[in-house]
Parts: C-alpha cells; sequence; structure tokens
C-alpha cells in the first residue's frame, strides 16, 4: 500500500493548485505530520501564555459626551462615577446610633486610604443624605472610586481591598468614639459586603471560565458519539475532535501573537474554544466525507486524497473566509470588547483551515483505510434527501412558502427587541456581588452609585435654578450641587462647594430613583439633557454613558450589516460566477438570523425559560450581545451554503440539469451538513447550562441559527428557490463557470 501511495502521489501530480497540494501532502506526509506535531507543541506553549494575557474591558464609547465628561471631572475635580459599593448592614440597632456612625466614619477613612483607592464616601461622610441609607434605617452605603482601566481594577485592587474591608482578610481595629472595634473575620458592629459595577464582573470572570469547562466535558463526549454514529469508525471519529483541539490551540497561540498590539477580553475565550472545536470539526468532516465519496468512486488512496482537497478543501477555505470576513466587521466598531471576538473568531477560522487543508490530508495517506467504513453501502440513486428535495421542487411555492411563514413566526418576536445594559443580574442568585444590587434595589430609595454627573465647560451661573429644574424631572430622586440638594423643585439640604467646585466650573450630581433605573436609564438620560443649562455642559455617569454606547452600537449598526452583507456577497459571487445565488443566499441567512433573535428575545428579554435556564430576565438585552451574535451566525450560515452550494454548482457543471444537481447536491450534502451542523449546535448549545446570562445568550442563541440553518433552510428554502429561479440561478455565466472535475 505505500509503495501504491507513493507512486499515485509521485505520477499524478497535476491539475488544480489545490490538488497538486493534495499529492504534494501525501509524497510529505511524514514531514507534514511531524512539522505539525511541533507547532501543536509551540503552540500549547503560546496558548497556555496567551490565557493570562487576556484583559477584562468595559462596555464604553470612547471620544462620546459622556467619556469626555469623565474625563472632564477627572482631571477638573478629582472626582468620577463611583466603581465599587461596601453595603453596611448594622448587627445592632440603625446606622444612625452614635456608636454605629463613628465606626462607619472610621471605616470610611480606612477604605478611602487603601491602596488603588482614589476616593471614598459614604452616607456619614457626606452628612448623611437619604440616598446613602435604606428606608430601614439598618443599612448604609460607602461609595468607593478607584481609578484605572478594567484589568488594573479588577486583578489588582479589588482582590486585596475587598476581602480586607468585608472580613474575609486580617482584621484590623476600627474605633469608635471611647471604644475600638476589630472589624474582620466577622467582627465589628457592621456586616459588610461588597457590589458595585467592577466587583459584579470580577466575579462574572471566574464564572464564565467554570462555563467553559462544564460546557467541555459535555461537548467531547457527546461530539465522539455522535462523530462516531455518522462515520462508524472509532479512528475517524476520534480524529475531527482532535482537529478541533488543535484549532482551538493554534487559535489561542495566534492571539498570543496579536496581544502584542491589542487588548483582547478574556470573554472572547469561550466564542475561541467553542467556534475552535465546531469548525475543527466542521471541516474536518468535509474533508473525510468527500476522501471517502472519492474511494467509493474507485480512486486509490492518493488519487483520494488530492480529490479531498481539491474540492473539499475549496470548499473549507471559502467557507473559513467567510467566516472570518463576518467576523472582521466587528472592527468597525470602536469598541474593544468586540474587537476581541473578531481577533478570537478569526485567529480560530486560521487553526481550523490549517488543520483541515494541511495536517489531516497527511492523516487521510497514512491511515486512510481506518478512515473508511467496514462495509461500504453502495449509493443509490435515490434516498431520503433526494426524495425531500425532489418532492419540494415538484411544490416550491407551498414548501417555501410554508417554511417561510413559519420562520417569519418564529422570528416575530425580533420586533419587541429592546436595548438595555449587563447588570448584576448577569449572575447566578446566589452571586454575592449579585445579592448586595439586589438588596440596594429593594431597600434603598435612590441609586446613588448610578448617578447621572453633569460638568460645566467653563464658569457656571444660576446654578440653583439649573439644579431646581433638574430636580422636578420624573424619575429624579435628588440633586446634589455646590448650591444646595434639592428633590421636587425644594431645597433639602445645603451645599458642598468643597466636592462640586474646580475654579471657575462646577459639576452636578443627579440621583436617579431605584424605579427609574429598573426600567429604561436612557429616557432619564434623555431628559437630563433636555433641560436648558444656563452654561455649557457635559452629561456623564453611568446612565449616560449606557446612553452613548448604546447609540454608537446602533448608529454604526447599518455600517457592519452593509459590510458583512457586501463582503459576503463579493466571496460568494467569486465561488460560484453568479449573481442570483450569493443574493439568495444572501436572504436566507437573514431568515436565519431572524429566528435567532426571535429566540434570544423571546427567551432572554421576556424570560421565557427563564426557570429551566436559571436566569433572571430584565426585561432588555445588552447591545453588544446581539451584534456579536450577528456577525458570528451570519458567518457560520454561509458556512453551510457555500458547501451546499459547490455542491449543487459541482453537479450543475456535470449534467447541465438544475433541478438533478439540486436533488443531487442535497442527497451528498444534506446528510453532512445536518450531522456538522448538529455537532457545531451542540458545540454552542452546552453553553446554556452557563452561570452568566450573556454566555448562555450566546449559546442559545447561535445553537438555534445553526439548527434553523441547517434543517429548514437548506431542506426546504434552498430546493424550493432555486427550482423557481430556474436558469436565472447561474446567471450571468450559466453552466461551466467553474471548471468541471
Amino acid at each position: 500500500m505505500k509503495t501504491e501511495v507513493m507512486a499515485q502521489a509521485g505520477t499524478r501530480a497535476t491539475g488544480p493548485p489545490l490538488r497538486r497540494l493534495g499529492f504534494l501532502l501525501v509524497r510529505r506526509r511524514r514531514l507534514v505530520l511531524s512539522l505539525a506535531l511541533v507547532a501543536f507543541v509551540i503552540a500549547g506553549a503560546l496558548a497556555a501564555g496567551a490565557v493570562p494575557r487576556l484583559s477584562l474591558s468595559r462596555f464604553d464609547a470612547p471620544g462620546s459626551e459622556s467619556d469626555r465628561a469623565q474625563a472632564e471631572l477627572a482631571e477638573r475635580f478629582r472626582t468620577g462615577s463611583p466603581d465599587l459599593v461596601f453595603l453596611l448592614t448594622a448587627k445592632a440597632g440603625t446606622v444612625d446610633d452614635p456608636a454605629n456612625a463613628t465606626a462607619g466614619q472610621e471605616l470610611t477613612a480606612r477604605v478611602a486610604r487603601s491602596g488603588g483607592v482614589a476616593e471614598a464616601a459614604s452616607y456619614w461622610s457626606r452628612g448623611r443624605p437619604a440616598t446613602l441609607r435604606s428606608a430601614d434605617g439598618r443599612q448604609a452605603l460607602i461609595v468607593v472610586r478607584v481609578p484605572g482601566d478594567a484589568d488594573h481594577v479588577r486583578t489588582r485592587v479589588l482582590p486585596e481591598l475587598v476581602p480586607r474591608i468585608t472580613g474575609e482578610g486580617e482584621p484590623f481595629e476600627v474605633r469608635a468614639g471611647d471604644e475600638s472595634f476589630e472589624v474582620g473575620a466577622g467582627n465589628g458592629p457592621f456586616e459588610v459586603r461588597a457590589g458595585g459595577g467592577e466587583e459584579v464582573f470580577r466575579q462574572a470572570v471566574p464564572l464564565a471560565r467554570q462555563d467553559f469547562v462544564r460546557a467541555e466535558l459535555v461537548i467531547f463526549p457527546l461530539a465522539f458519539v455522535l462523530l462516531w454514529l455518522y462515520l462508524r469508525r472509532t479512528l475517524a471519529a476520534l480524529v475531527p475532535i482532535l482537529a478541533g483541539v488543535f484549532a482551538m490551540v493554534i487559535g489561542l497561540a495566534l492571539l498570543r501573537g496579536i496581544l502584542i498590539f491589542a487588548d483582547i477580553s478574556t470573554f472572547a475565550l469561550n466564542l475561541t474554544l467553542a467556534m475552535g472545536l465546531g469548525l475543527g470539526i466542521d471541516y474536518c468532516l468535509f474533508v473525510i466525507s468527500r476522501f471517502r465519496e472519492e474511494v467509493r468512486r474507485g480512486a486509490g488512496r492518493a488519487e483520494a486524497v488530492a480529490g479531498a482537497v481539491e474540492h473539499a478543501g475549496r470548499t473549507v477555505i471559502f467557507s473559513g473566509l467567510t467566516v472570518a470576513a463576518s467576523l472582521a466587521v466587528l472592527f468597525a466598531l470602536p469598541f474593544g470588547f468586540l474587537r476581541s471576538f473578531a481577533y478570537a473568531g478569526i485567529a480560530v477560522v486560521a487553526g481550523g483551515l490549517g488543520v483541515a487543508v494541511l495536517v489531516l490530508p497527511a492523516v487521510l495517506a497514512s491511515a486512510g483505510g481506518a478512515m473508511l467504513p467496514r462495509r461500504e453501502r453502495a449509493e443509490r440513486p435515490g434516498g431520503f434527501w433526494h426524495g425531500l428535495a425532489t418532492r419540494v421542487m415538484r411544490r416550491p411555492l407551498i414548501f417555501g412558502g410554508v417554511a417561510t411563514v413559519l420562520l417569519l413566526v418564529l422570528a416575530s418576536p425580533f420586533l419587541s427587541l429592546r436595548f438595555g445594559a449587563a447588570d448584576d443580574r448577569i449572575l447566578p442568585a446566589e452571586a454575592p456581588a449579585r445579592q448586595v444590587q439586589e438588596m440596594i434595589r429593594q431597600g434603598f430609595p435612590a441609586e446613588e452609585t448610578d448617578a447621572i454627573q453633569i460638568v460645566s465647560r467653563g464658569a457656571a451661573t444660576d446654578v440653583t435654578g439649573y439644579a431646581v429644574r433638574l430636580s422636578r424631572l420624573p424619575g429624579v430622586a435628588q440633586v446634589d450641587s455646590a448650591a444646595g440638594s434639592f428633590a421636587g423643585g425644594t431645597r433639602t439640604g445645603d451645599g458642598d462647594p468643597a466636592r462640586f467646585a474646580g475654579g471657575a466650573g462646577t459639576w452636578l450630581s443627579v440621583v436617579p430613583s431605584a424605579a427609574s433605573l429598573s426600567g429604561d436609564p436612557v429616557e432619564l438620560v434623555t431628559a437630563v439633557r433636555a433641560v436648558d443649562a444656563p452654561f455649557e455642559v457635559l452629561v456623564g455617569g453611568y446612565p449616560a454613558e449606557l446612553a452613548d454606547y448604546r447609540a454608537s452600537v446602533v448608529d454604526r449598526l447599518p455600517l457592519v450589516i452593509a459590510l458583512m452583507l457586501g463582503v459576503t456577497y463579493a466571496l460568494l459571487l467569486f465561488m460560484t460566477r453568479s449573481l442570483i445565488l450569493p443574493l439568495k443566499a444572501t436572504v436566507l441567512n437573514v431568515l436565519s438570523l431572524g429566528v435567532m433573535f426571535g429566540a434570544i428575545v423571546w427567551i432572554f428579554q421576556q424570560g421565557h425559560l427563564s426557570g429551566l435556564l436559571g436566569f433572571t430576565p430584565t426585561g432588555t438585552l445588552d447591545a453588544s450581545i446581539p451584534v456579536l451574535m450577528l456577525c458570528v451566525a451570519y458567518g457560520l450560515s454561509m458556512d453551510y451554503e457555500v458547501f451546499l452550494l459547490s455542491r449543487i454548482k459541482e453537479e450543475y457543471d456535470r449534467t447541465g440539469d438544475t433541478n438533478e444537481a439540486v436533488a443531487a447536491g442535497l442527497r451528498r450534502g444534506a446528510p453532512l451538513i445536518t450531522a456538522a451542523g448538529g455537532i457545531l449546535a451542540l458545540s454552542f448549545a452546552a453553553y446554556a447550562t452557563a452561570q452568566v446570562a450573556f454566555v448562555q445568550m450566546l449559546g442559545v442563541g447561535m445553537a438555534v441559527a445553526v439548527l434553523v440553518d441547517a434543517t429548514v433552510i437548506r431542506a426546504v428554502l434552498v430546493p424550493s428557490l432555486m427550482r423557481l429561479a430556474g436558469p436565472l440561478n447561474w446567471w450571468p455565466r450559466g453552466r461551466g463557470s467553474t471548471p468541471a472535475r
């Protein structure tokens, strides 16, 4: 067999470039496998070093009004939005009891002196405002500002600060008048808990990593079982999984190089690993299935490998390019969080392409016999998929119409999409930071930590009148300024010029009510910005950051969609040499995306299945995740479109009969697409068990998109639309636009 393979590889290395590459890989298979092993070891070392270097990120809009407001606050007033909050619950009495008040002041000062903390204030240091005290008087807040990027705050400052203040670290003494308390290990007059945005996302990172480990423990054995059921050989089922691991490792190794000049979010790791395994398996299935088909046609080992590389390899390359192109449009958005997924996705696609087109052919040349079924079943001219395609094409309007109506009904919840923000409710109910935020929502009349901050651009006049008008807005609990505190148009307290003054300018804090933030805080920001100011202002703070971030994403959505559709259309045009087929593919993929978005709105926004999946619906969706899912799902849907179109086009070039080409293409391609789609959907669906809600959303949404695309779209809508289009499918060039085999 070895001599035969070498002879074939040496005498028949002619034809298209990919076919010649296939013969080359056969001849140099030992060298290729040796280099692949070395590359895997080196990539593994680089990948291990990449994971700790992944960074944490925030949802912000660089250059926006809120971003400029934060810069002005930090530079001119040495203040800004709180990053962290400590919730103090009195073990006895109320927070106004003298001993508790003194202890609270001392603890506030202790926090303010802690490393990394730029500013700390509390109910007691701010003159006891109602916004920092619970309605029952047993709880009060210390709000803390920790400057720096997300990595610095969440990995350097908080891991030391939070345990020390909440009593998990070494105890320390706090004096309260003539008495002293040792805070820590459960001592002291307060039970102290930590919350706030930075603490929420600090706790989300390890949970997301646990989600990955748990998901992969499910995916690997189930993927092996599904592969074995499809391929019926142990080695044939094992090789695609190993290829998926190879793609994951190569993808992470490539990220190590990208990390030299760009930050990549740690949350991109989950996408890298899920896509790496799924695409690695998909691409290898395409190649292995084509290798088996070539052998069934009577080709020798080397020729079968070369044929697989020529045809399946071409499909895999176009598929990878479409996925990478769809993800690359995320670079058009000025958000590091979303760009991280573009880097990660493109890296893992490169890994999948490399292993399927370069390494797998060498494996097939060396052990291809173990990839073949033990008993080859004769290929029948008909079969289920051929029969289904024929039935659909006899009544394309009925089948296509029913399928379209079904998909539109499933997509209809998307019409009620509402964008919001990711908050503590992305965490499971037992997460400490979420419990703190729940206590604040339920027990405090206002959200001091989420105040809207208004900064004057120069000299400020009539601050009192401006503060009064702001305090009358619905949803505003209190306005604090240098001229005083105001609620409902009435002065409720003295001003604090030392806090709010800075040269000739000033700033104001607009504290929203808890009820206004439980709805859509962007509406409150819009109302605040609409109030006439007697001087030029910038509006910032968390609600304004949310409004600006959402606006930045939504404003750029048309550009993202246009780039995505344009680039993938061009790739399919180059592959098919048809103007109509790429247009049809685009329409079908939009339907698939509609079903995916309908599912995530119905499940995650409206709360259906929340009990089963174990998450808390908020009535909105964070703007980042749907945009990410749009690009990923569109690319993956095109993955199967490319494969099926390539088979149909190949048959059409051979026969010139559109109907027979569709039926034959579906007969040969649909079983593979169903198997590959099922495994890829499984890779994402395993994340339905995640503890972090937007990881769940990504997993469930992608699984729905892949399943719909691999079943209803490919099995019903593709043949019905191609039957209706007839010869127009191949316009303008028609048959022979690509070389026949």
